[in-house]
């Protein structure tokens, strides 16, 4: 929103410059809003590489215990050279999981550093945060929070009332200026008192149709800011459904992967009891095996998801 330069003199360039302090905070504010919302999710993608470097190396352990059963009924004639191959196969794959996942995890801390405004070698003490806590979200009260805190919605609002002031200044344009003064004084030869009373109308009857263009101009620049307003109220709008959905849809997936979770550290075990029974197959243990690591990792997923869709949720909100 920018002010024609004809029209800043005196109390209206001071005006002005209120207005383009205003603007300025507002973007202040909406950078903040923004780094703090990257930092939130640089540190739950900490605490998800974390979360995946216990789960690959569980599997790592099972894999290489796994292996241990193998080669040992494997000597002793009870299985065949197959099943140790597979369970090699296992065990190497695990231990790229687990190089997978902490290089993800120096990756996020280096993200995270980089986020706080710190060099990337920065040491970091992390806090895990990666447990679902349930939260009440009322969509109305959040839309209004939004619309109220948003740095978008209050410059929005702050250029429609610059526009809406110009549009009254031009309108003014259009009646006669007034002005009006007075003198008291004394002649010097007698001291007679003496009173002077003026007043002067100035109307422009032609002028080309400047007023009539800056007025129409105003009015035009009116309209498109407060166009500006409702699309600015509409994408919020928009943006804070959206992040209550996705915390919704992370809340479910949670709830579904932990019995997922439980479901597979079930049949884990009793595909191990099979095998070391001797009756269960190295692929029914190893695909058993798999499962499981898939499952927790989906938990994990799932969790990261959830902490990353509040802070989003924060975001949508205005919140810091």
């Amino acid at each position: 929103m920018r002010w024609p330069e004809p029209l800043i003199p005196g109390r209206l360039l001071r005006r002005y410059k209120r207005f383009l302090a205003e603007v300025a905070l507002e973007d202040t504010e909406l950078q903040r809003q923004l780094v703090t919302q990257t930092v939130k999710e640089a540190f739950t993608n900490i605490n998800f590489a974390q979360r995946l470097i216990r789960v690959n190396a569980q599997a790592l352990q099972r894999a290489e215990l796994n292996l241990r059963s193998a080669r040992g009924f494997f000597e002793v004639g009870t299985r065949p050279r197959s099943d140790v191959t597979r369970a090699e196969v296992d065990v190497a794959n695990a231990r790229v999981d687990v190089i997978r996942a902490r290089n993800a995890e120096r990756l996020a801390r280096v993200a995270l550093a980089t986020a706080m405004g710190l060099p990337a070698t920065t040491p970091l003490q992390i806090e895990d945060n990666l447990v679902y806590e349930p939260v009440t979200m009322d969509s109305a009260r959040l839309l209004e929070e939004a619309l109220r805190q948003r740095p978008e919605s209050r410059q929005a609002r702050l250029q429609a009332d610059a526009a809406d002031s110009l549009v009254r200044r031009a309108f003014r344009d259009f009646f006669p200026d007034v002005t009006g003064g007075g003198f008291y004084g004394a002649q010097r030869t007698d001291f007679s008192e003496i009173w002077e009373l003026n007043v002067s109308l100035s109307w422009p009857i032609f002028d080309g149709g400047n007023r009539i263009a800056r007025y129409r101009e105003a009015k035009a620049n009116l309209d498109a800011a407060r166009a500006r307003v409702k699309s600015t109220e509409l994408d919020v709008a928009r943006e804070v459904e959206q992040a209550q959905s996705n915390v919704i849809d992370a809340e479910e997936r949670i709830q579904a992967a932990q019995v997922a979770v439980a479901s597979a550290q079930e049949n884990f075990r009793l595909a191990q009891g099979r095998f070391d029974a001797g009756v269960g197959t190295i692929l029914e243990l190893t695909d058993a095996q798999l499962a499981l690591t898939l499952a927790q990792n989906t938990e994990a997923q799932a969790l990261a998801d959830y902490r990353i869709a509040l802070a989003r949720l924060d975001r949508a909100t205005g919140r810091r």
